[in-house]
């Protein structure tokens, strides 16, 4: 096929658009500055060869993570000579688009210092943190326990006669388990135990454990680690040094306990703070909302590829010699796609909704008011479950929908689906989330009849007389159109999910068996009350759009990384030369041809006598 033709193709699409595609791109990004800071460290990304990655598949382990070290450090380089701002920082490290020990120093190791450190602590740690003069990570989850936090048991026990905590893995399954950064990068971690002091234990609480010597890097004594080995797929998230960590009686300062909302005196005495503990629930709502946010990028990059590909390649319905027909023409093609286009732009706006919600509750925790506290965390819980399952199974989804060359590593979608993958289990396990949500749906029910009346998301859940026996409005195609049928619509569905699984519970001999028994029936109800939530940012008619809607995410192809969703359209060259990058076609003659195949094809196979 004619290269020519296919990009004639993608423009014709274009030329098609009903909307302002400048205007959508500010809409996506949420304002004309953010666009143009995006176009600039896009373009300076992708015109840097230090920063090139379409041989990252081919890379092997060792290889690919000396190639993550070299891009953080010119990253670094790059950001300190051009005076970046912490924005064009943050645009800049997102399209160099490779997993790394930077993405927990600044996602998790410096926020947690600012969310549960004194002013004094921040003063010492946090400029070390923003120089790089140290590297941290985030040593939470332990080979044994994961979404159970109160269950870790690495222990930091307080011994007064030296003013000093001995941190310790008891147990093999003690060990800190997963944390990324920490198996050959991070100097030092946020370390998670069980705090005993007194002979009490009062639960888990952080510390700033250093791990490694700032000379040689060398582990400090008392301390063991490394990477835990290669993960799923080829390239993507093995560019992370994902760690394991054990201590030995490591002794660290007191002062090494991040004591905003708890400290321990010198003498051995455990006190709280006057920092109220639910100031805690700013930092995950602000981590959430991040998450969500990276949903809408993942899927995003999915549909474009997608979209973009489907609308160059053409099979059957050629009558009389005339052209095939374009797969985006055909209704089962449309049927997949379209909802997951939508979808994208529906998590890009909930997710600032809920950078909204991160700010109202930061505000209203320092006031002293904890109203919201139980809404936000089912919010952000079941968004976080609901966006990154849906994520997932949306760029599996969109390899299917690019056929036999969706498989291709040069098509970009397996690698994504590799690294986005483990977003469905960090940062909480999803099925356990929605398991969290729905009691509190539950919660909210039970209240109803006490005269509270619920707020924010769950304010329908007060209309529950009308909702019960309404009839749905929403018949035709057109009702789709009617954001008021539509939303009235997905509140009866869910309300009449919670209720159900209220019901049934109240039949048990006791609510936890009740709570036990139904937890299929309550996710399904957890599900239905979030995706109320993110409905009232829905869509409309799609298909002469679909080009210009991907293009308006306004993705380079370096970043992209798909030679499917190219912008231009010039799919077929592409990949046939891609496919001669691969080490296999650095020879002619396969390595391995004297020893294995010339002896079969020669019939000269030695075979041992029995």
């Amino acid at each position: 096929m004619d290269a020519s033709a296919e990009v004639d193709h993608l423009a014709a699409e274009r030329s098609a658009a009903r909307f302002d595609v400048e205007a959508m791109k500010v809409a996506w990004a949420g304002s004309r500055h953010a666009v143009e800071v995006g176009d600039r460290m896009a373009r300076l990304v992708a015109s840097d060869p230090v920063f090139r990655k379409d041989n990252r598949t081919m890379l092997s382990r060792k290889d690919l993570f000396k190639d993550t070290l070299r891009k953080a450090a010119h990253a670094w380089k790059r950001i300190v000579e051009l005076r970046l701002t912490e924005e064009e920082a943050g645009m800049l490290r997102l399209y160099v688009d490779q997993p790394g020990y930077v993405d927990l120093h600044w996602g998790m190791f410096v926020p947690a210092i600012k969310g549960q450190g004194t002013e004094e602590q921040q003063k010492k740690w946090l400029p070390m943190a923003y120089k790089f003069q140290i590297i941290g990570c985030y040593a939470q989850t332990e080979l044994g326990h994961g979404s159970n936090v109160q269950g870790l048991e690495t222990t930091a026990t307080f011994d007064p006669k030296t003013d000093e905590f001995v941190i310790h893995s008891p147990t093999l399954t003690s060990s800190k388990w997963w944390p990324g950064g920490l198996g050959k990068a991070s100097t030092h971690a946020v370390v998670y135990a069980r705090l005993i002091t007194e002979g009490k234990d009062y639960g888990i609480h952080g510390f700033i454990v250093q791990l490694r010597s700032l000379e040689d890097h060398s582990p400090l004594p008392g301390i063991t680690l490394g990477d835990i080995g290669g993960k799923f797929g080829s390239g993507a998230y093995n560019s992370m040094d994902n760690g394991v960590l054990r201590f030995d009686h490591v002794r660290i300062p007191r002062d090494q306990m991040l004591m905003r909302l708890s400290q321990v005196t010198r003498e051995g005495k455990y006190v709280h703070s006057d920092v109220p503990k639910q100031l805690l629930y700013g930092t995950m709502v602000f981590v959430r909302q991040t998450i969500v946010a990276d949903a809408s990028k993942a899927l995003s990059r999915a549909v474009c590829i997608a979209v973009r590909y489907s609308a160059i390649r053409k099979q059957f319905g050629s009558q009389d010699g005339g052209p095939e027909t374009k797969v985006l023409d055909y209704k089962t093609q449309q049927s997949r796609l379209f909802p997951l286009l939508a979808s994208a732009y529906a998590f890009r706006f909930v997710g600032d909704w809920l950078k909204w919600l991160y700010m109202d509750v930061t505000q209203k925790l320092e006031a002293k008011d904890y109203s919201t506290l139980q809404e936000a965390h089912a919010c952000t819980a079941g968004l976080k479950a609901v966006t990154t399952s849906a994520t997932a199974d949306a760029i599996e989804e969109c390899r299917k929908l690019c056929g036999g060359h969706g498989y291709l590593n040069s098509s970009g979608l397996p690698e994504l689906f590799a690294v986005y993958v483990p977003a469905c289990t960090y940062e909480g396990d999803n099925i356990v989330l929605l398991l969290q949500v729905a009691r509190i749906l539950m919660k909210t029910l039970s209240q109803l009849t006490s005269g509270k009346q619920p707020v924010g998301t769950m304010a329908y859940m007060g209309n529950v007389q009308y909702l019960m026996q309404c009839k749905c409005a929403v018949n035709t195609a057109e009702d789709w159109l009617n954001p008021v049928a539509i939303q009235e619509a997905f509140e009866a569905r869910a309300l009449r999910m919670a209720v159900n699984c209220a019901q049934n519970i109240g039949q048990a001999a006791n609510q936890e068996e009740g709570f036990y028994e139904r937890s299929p029936d309550l996710l399904e109800a957890a599900v239905a009350h979030i995706q109320l939530v993110i409905v009232t940012k829905f869509i409309s008619k799609v298909r002469p759009n679909a080009v210009a809607l991907v293009d308006a995410f306004n993705y380079t192809d370096h970043y992209l990384g798909s030679v499917l969703g190219r912008y231009d359209g010039n799919v077929y060259p592409a990949l046939y030369e891609e496919a001669w990058k691969d080490p296999l076609n650095e020879t002619v003659v396969p390595e391995g041809y004297h020893e294995y195949l010339r002896p079969l094809l020669k019939q000269q196979l030695k075979l041992s006598r029995l």
